[in-house]
């Protein structure tokens, strides 16, 4: 355990973009959300005057759409990063020296597994929870300067209920959810010599191509979407853009689901592969 944690450590000494990337987008998100501080009071009002579900569409929307940004940016950063945990190494020859460490395959690649799974939700996660309580705290003064109530912006979103629902999404759906996406990628890092992007994206798509014009049905395509669109733990998206849309069901529901179960095993099949492979493909 010691070993893969001086690991994980080492990828985020080497990554620094898993952490400035969210930092720098929630850093403009919020320079322009002060700068439109300035019409808010009016914003409010007409806000107030609408009726209950668009005035919670109204009221909530600046906070989904830092979250969706945010989301957004770390999805990216994880894509990337996937795709150059071996293959950068492999290309400037630093797996020479990080062989000759005593760390064994197998814990280099869950260290570098848990970054797309754990350590990128949970930094996106605590990015995004401090962006949106500074969103509270600014919007809260401007309203109290303009003699409005503040008690609606606090009903419409809880500080620790909109946490919630944020660890939940962030962690559970682009986390664990995602993993046999990750899992994918990293395998395809250890094994391409060039060009990973094309290796990791052409292949899924050329099984898509290939079932449809042989078979006539999507299969894998709909499996494919199911895994990256279709979240079980996520709400109905109806009533506008409101925090529901990022809301998770029960536990249990998500624990028991199928697809949950069948994704971690398919991902422990990639990584098991990304350690063969690591063991066996040299520098580039």
């Amino acid at each position: 355990m010691n070993t893969l944690s001086w690991s994980i450590r080492r990828e985020l000494w080497e990554n620094r973009s898993i952490y400035v990337a969210p930092l720098a987008v929630a850093a403009v998100f919020l320079a322009g959300f002060l700068i439109g501080l300035i019409g808010l009071p009016g914003r409010m009002r007409a806000a107030l005057a609408l009726g209950p579900m668009e005035q919670r569409a109204a009221i909530e929307q600046p906070y989904v759409m830092a979250a969706i940004m945010l989301m957004a940016i770390a999805l990216i950063v994880a894509v990337v990063y996937c795709l150059d945990a071996f293959y950068g190494e492999r290309r400037d020859r630093s797996m020479l020296f990080w062989k000759s460490l005593p760390v064994s395959d197998l814990t280099t690649v869950l260290a570098k597994a848990s970054i797309p799974i754990l350590v990128i939700p949970l930094v996106t996660f605590a990015v995004t929870v401090a962006t949106q309580l500074i969103m509270l705290l600014a919007t809260s003064a401007v309203l109290a300067g303009s003699g409005i109530s503040a008690g609606p912006l606090w009903a419409h979103v809880p500080f620790f209920r909109t946490a919630l629902t944020n660890f939940g999404h962030l962690v559970v759906y682009h986390g664990i959810w995602y993993a046999p996406f990750y899992g994918w990628l990293l395998m395809v890092s250890a094994w391409a010599n060039r060009a990973p992007f094309l290796w990791a994206t052409l292949p899924p798509i050329a099984i898509g191509v290939v079932e449809r014009v042989a078979f006539n049905t999507s299969h894998f395509a709909a499996m494919v979407r199911y895994r990256f669109i279709g979240d079980p733990g996520s709400a109905a998206r109806a009533g506008g853009m409101t925090m529901d849309m990022l809301g998770p069901h029960s536990v249990g529901e998500y624990l028991t689901s199928p697809g949950l179960w069948f994704g971690l095993a398919v991902t422990a099949a990639f990584l098991f592969a990304a350690v063969r492979l690591r063991r066996s493909r040299g520098p580039i």
